[in-house]
């Protein structure tokens, strides 16, 4: 139900009545302008794309805990990163401003702002995320007609050179660490996540096949509590263990339970990566000249030493737990530049080959030289002895000297 009306003061008053029978109002200097707005208001309750107005007046803040709360995929650490992005950057500056308020220029300035801060580029990115996710929410609750946090410019992904060991330094490494030399060696060799070697369990250590079963993972939530679950990439694998790595777990699981944790704290509790770093990591790579070596660059380590054994893309992107082996690609890239070097080299061979072979390929393509047409001799005169004379190129003779007899 809709209507205009003109009001005392000469403006022009249009109302309709939404499906739930509230109503919606707004006042015109002329009828036309009036008319237009029910037009626009009727045509998108017939389209399906009518927004109530009155439903955009909610702030970012009272709609934020609804969104944060429905992320129910997300890992327990990923969760805690995207409160706290909440909590310190969106809430702070959008927390009391309505969605229908919130425009893209504002974003997109905001933006700017903490990148003139100083915020990485990665972490920008995950700040926009939350806010666009919460204005996405917004939009599929038909709170806003569209996101007006989608197609702002981002900051790019300033990502640093990654270290790479070198296996002699792997060895120096794991005989500095001490207590921590096998997990040195399952880090660099088997490319696992720190949360996936603090997970593993004596029964996820198959010896015969020579393959450590990767089932599940543990994290430390906001430094403090522990939260069990399936490895980061949600799917469970097989990694391949080195003949003298399979060596080293066995005289490890001697005498343990299957459910018993293969690595573990000097007291026996779960091996938390910053109480290892404290305890021998951080020393035995000062050990080898480096510095500020992390436990995630051994899995970056773990890639680089496949590659150089001759991995394919596929089996590293297996070892490491990928989605894709386009992921691991676009990851180590960098690695497949000999790989790239050897094309060239094939190439290179491939042409030279190709030059060897030319002129057996021009011979095939050039034409036959044309066969003269002989003219057939006689019946009578092959009988009789007669034997025909080539005269091409001579002058023709008199009919009674050009055959002679040889008989």
């Amino acid at each position: 139900m809709a209507s205009i009306a003109k009001r005392p003061d000469g403006k022009w008053r249009a109302r309709y009545r939404d499906s739930r029978g509230r109503e919606h109002s707004r006042h015109f200097a002329r009828k036309i302008d009036a008319q237009a707005w029910l037009d626009s208001v009727t045509t998108s309750i017939q389209t399906g794309t009518y927004i109530d107005p009155t439903k955009g007046r909610i702030t970012i803040g009272e709609l934020a805990p609804v969104w944060i709360a429905g992320k129910i995929n997300l890992k327990p650490t990923t969760h805690a990163r995207y409160e706290d992005a909440m909590r310190v950057h969106v809430l702070p500056r959008w927390g009391d401003v309505p969605l229908q308020k919130i425009e893209h220029g504002e974003i997109q300035t905001w933006l700017a702002e903490l990148t003139d801060k100083g915020l990485a580029g990665a972490s920008v990115r995950k700040v926009h995320g939350v806010l666009a996710g919460i204005l996405g929410l917004a939009v599929r609750d038909r709170r806003l007609p569209s996101n007006p946090a989608l197609g702002v410019a981002l900051p790019r992904l300033n990502q640093k050179r990654r270290r790479y060991l070198t296996a002699v330094q792997v060895e120096a490494l794991a005989e500095a660490a001490g207590p921590g030399r096998v997990a040195i060696y399952v880090l660099a060799y088997c490319g696992l996540r720190w949360s996936e070697l603090a997970a593993l369990r004596v029964r996820n250590v198959d010896l015969l096949r020579r393959r450590l079963n990767i089932e599940e993972g543990v994290t430390e939530v906001n430094g403090a509590t522990l939260a069990w679950g399936t490895p980061k990439s949600h799917e469970r694998r097989s990694v391949p263990i080195p003949r003298f790595l399979a060596t080293e777990l066995e005289a490890m699981l001697d005498g343990k339970g299957p459910d018993t944790l293969l690595f573990t704290s000097p007291m026996g509790a779960v091996l938390r990566n910053r109480n290892a770093r404290a305890l021998w990591f951080d020393s035995a790579a000062t050990a080898i000249d480096q510095q500020g070596l992390t436990p995630h660059e051994l899995r970056h380590t773990a890639a680089s030493l496949a590659v150089s054994a001759g991995a394919n893309v596929k089996a590293v992107q297996r070892m490491l737990g990928h989605a894709s082996a386009a992921m691991t690609l676009d990851t180590y890239a960098d690695l497949f530049e000999d790989d790239l070097n050897e094309v060239a080299d094939r190439l290179d061979s491939v042409r030279t080959t190709s030059r060897e072979n030319l002129a057996d390929f021009l011979r095939t393509l050039a034409p036959e030289p044309e066969k003269q047409d002989q003219p057939e001799v006689p019946a009578a005169q092959q009988s009789s002895g007669f034997q025909r004379v080539e005269t091409r190129g001579i002058e023709p003779l008199t009919p009674a000297l050009q055959i002679r007899s040889v008989g």
